[in-house]
């Protein structure tokens, strides 16, 4: 018996929610987990903005090419151009990321509104990444706690929520033209940086300028190989750099990883690198992008030289679907310690196969990746691979749990299965803490949903898209949620669980609702009712009459919606469910208010508030404790009305519920205006407005 999931939505024709305030002076984020990396200082007194671009460990000085990206820039700018868009592009390894990435630096007082970084991982196992999954690590960056889930209506919320905005974004490893395009903010006096392996010539049409940047020169090249080892080891010896060099094409990350390999192996003289790094014919036809099979000699030797326990880290962390990582993915990985995880990280960012890219936070270049997951496919035995990859999603699959008994402990949770249950101390001890994780590891949380659905590990699947529902709830990243439940539903039935079935249908349901697709969500609470049914499962059936009548609601057909409400009062109270009876009153009350039947609301949400506090659930209490005070307020006690909707408010400030703070403080400016205070209606309307523009522009265009 699953417990019921609450439809935590608004009244009738606003269904968005959210964990984000854009009225405070400054809004400070930093998604590296999830490839993203941003900082966007906000009105009324924005700081200046702090560099959250990756910082290399090394860099080249192309002073000539930065002069002619310069030149170009101020020309454009000098031209009116009302958003230079800016393409970089050259084959694998060549510095394209670094080169940008230092080139914006120099340009950071231009954009005093932020700098935005984004890996569109073009050319990763797994990627390369949606336009829609960019969007919405952008608009959460700009405090959006819900995203829409269509992408035109997020490229819409994009366009509106930067139009004011001079930024700079930098989109990196570009895969096609169609990536890009929906990114563009709406600004005029942004700047958008893309780098990619490809031309990218279709974005001409967008009125973008290309740079093509060329392979190290042999000084160069020179400068950055001694730079990794020291002048002192390579004295007497500048013939072998530049023969190391030239064997590394001028590519830089070719160049830094022979260094890496000679600083690793203190005896060896710097021709016997040239030797190593020779070309091989075989491995040349390894990989097809220009320049790769230069990285992969390079990679081949700096792989040779890891001692044995980073060697296994490296090949484990090939195998994980996840754009980045930490020393507790790693230790899971390797089942190891985290303290026996950091030693060898610190090793493979020495060899320069890693990037430290943040506190605890490591990443590939995608270059490396492929290396480090052949390595895993010609070392490790099938069974071992999937040992590794097992480990870890059984870790993810403990943490989120416990984040979700921790976040929702009202909530039934059901059991877990593990194949390898972790051990690893939890990398939280309070509630905010847990959902900060959850939301910080969403991506790799899809990541390895979508692993185990791949794998046919189908319990693991639904158990984890189960585990993350706080996430969904508190924080609304409706595409997430729709895709995460939409795989769930497919693990739960091909897992042959049916109880699980249920809970998905219910919960990917509510997400449907809240995204504004009933016609949907009407189809999995259907589905969910007849399982429910055939199963003699009361509690469910409950829940499945509850979402349709709240479907019924948001469609405006509040004569429909009745029916199904009163069967679920009736079929929670028959199975002893107070809390389910209470939810089911809150949408009998917003009918009852809709329709002026003020005596019948008033019953209705007092009820339903009673009952919430009864069971310890205040977030709840206080939406019935709004509408109760709206209710008051349309029948003349405007006092006691507002008292109480200031104290609703009062509550979803101090759980950063967006959603419900936007909601009663659009109810406190209707009740404004009907006691005759029209300045006190606007302030109240205003605020409810700045959070409606993040949240739902449709809830925006209302309210206007």
């Amino acid at each position: 018996m699953s417990a019921a999931r609450d439809d935590d939505r608004g009244s009738v024709g606003n269904v968005i929610g959210g964990a984000a305030h854009l009225y405070g002076p400054t809004i400070q984020a930093r998604d590296v987990h999830g490839g993203v990396h941003f900082q966007v200082p906000l009105p009324p007194r924005p700081p200046k903005p702090r560099q959250l671009l990756p910082v290399p460990a090394h860099f080249t000085d192309r002073v000539e090419e930065q002069a002619a990206l310069d030149e170009l820039f101020r020309m454009r700018a000098d031209g009116g151009d009302p958003q230079p868009l800016i393409v970089i592009n050259g084959p694998a390894g060549i510095g394209k990321t670094t080169f940008a990435s230092r080139w914006l630096r120099t340009h950071s007082s231009a954009f005093p509104d932020g700098q935005l970084y984004a890996d569109l991982r073009g050319h990763v196992a797994n990627g390369p990444a949606g336009p829609g999954e960019i969007l919405g690590q952008f608009l959460r960056a700009f405090g959006a706690p819900a995203v829409p889930g269509d992408l035109a209506e997020q490229a819409s919320l994009w366009r509106s929520v930067t139009a004011d905005l001079r930024i700079a974004v930098m989109l990196d490893n570009a895969f096609t033209a169609a990536q890009i395009r929906p990114l563009l903010p709406g600004g005029p006096g942004g700047l958008v940086v893309v780098t990619s392996r490809h031309r990218l010539t279709g974005l001409g049409m967008d009125g973008a300028e290309f740079h093509r940047l060329r392979s190290l020169g042999v000084t160069a090249g020179v400068e950055l190989f001694i730079r990794g080892v020291g002048e002192n080891r390579v004295a007497g010896e500048l013939s072998a750099v530049r023969e190391v060099v030239s064997l590394c094409a001028g590519l830089p990350l070719a160049v830094c990883l022979a260094s890496a390999r000679l600083a690793a192996r203190p005896g060896q003289p710097v021709t016997a690198l040239a030797e190593a790094l020779t070309p091989d014919e075989g491995r040349l036809t390894l990989l097809e992008v220009e320049g790769e099979g230069t990285v992969q000699n390079a990679l081949d030797a700096s792989y040779a030289v890891l001692s044995p326990q980073s060697a296994q880290l490296y090949r484990a962390l090939g195998l994980l679907p996840m754009p980045t990582f930490d020393a507790r993915t790693a230790a899971a990985a390797c089942a190891q310690s985290p303290a026996w995880a950091e030693r060898q990280l610190d090793e493979l960012v020495e060899a320069n196969v890693l990037e430290d890219i943040g506190p605890d936070t490591y990443r590939f270049h995608d270059l490396v990746r492929v290396h480090a997951h052949d390595c895993a496919s010609t070392t490790e035995t099938a069974s071992a691979c999937e040992r590794i990859q097992r480990r870890v999603a059984d870790w993810y699959l403990n943490t989120a749990t416990e984040a979700q008994r921790r976040i929702t402990p009202i909530q039934f949770t059901l059991p877990r299965t593990y194949a390898h249950p972790p051990q690893l101390t939890l990398p939280f001890t309070d509630d905010i803490a847990a959902l900060g994780w959850l939301d910080a590891r969403r991506l790799h949380l899809m990541a390895v949903v979508r692993m185990a659905a791949e794998r046919g590990w189908h319990a693991t699947a639904w158990q984890l898209v189960d585990a993350m529902w706080p996430l969904f709830l508190r924080l609304r990243h409706y595409d997430l949620w729709i895709e995460a439940h939409r795989i769930g539903l497919d693990a739960a039935r091909n897992d042959g669980h049916r109880e699980a079935e249920r809970q998905m249908l219910n919960s990917g349901a509510i997400g449907l609702s809240a995204a504004h697709r009933t016609a949907e969500a009407v189809e999995w609470y259907a589905a969910s009712l007849r399982a429910a049914r055939e199963a003699g499962d009361r509690r469910d059936e409950g829940q499945a009459l509850l979402g349709l009548g709240g479907c019924y609601i948001q469609e405006g057909r509040l004569a429909d919606a009745v029916p199904d409400l009163d069967r679920a009062v009736e079929t929670w109270a028959e199975c002893g469910y107070p809390r389910g009876v209470a939810l089911a009153r809150i949408l009998l009350g917003e009918v009852a208010l809709a329709e002026q039947d003020l005596g019948r609301a008033v019953t209705c949400f007092t009820l339903a508030r009673d009952g919430l506090l009864a069971v310890s659930d205040p977030h709840d209490a206080a939406r019935a404790l709004a509408f109760l005070g709206r209710t008051h307020a349309r029948g003349g006690d405007h006092t006691q009305g507002v008292s109480q909707m200031r104290e609703a408010l009062e509550t979803f400030t101090s759980s950063g519920a967006a959603h419900w703070q936007a909601r009663t403080l659009e109810m406190l400016g209707d009740s404004a205006q009907e006691w005759g205070d029209d300045a006190a209606a606007g302030d109240f309307r205003a605020q409810a407005l700045a959070l409606y523009e993040v949240t739902s522009p449709s809830d925006a265009r209302r309210l206007r």
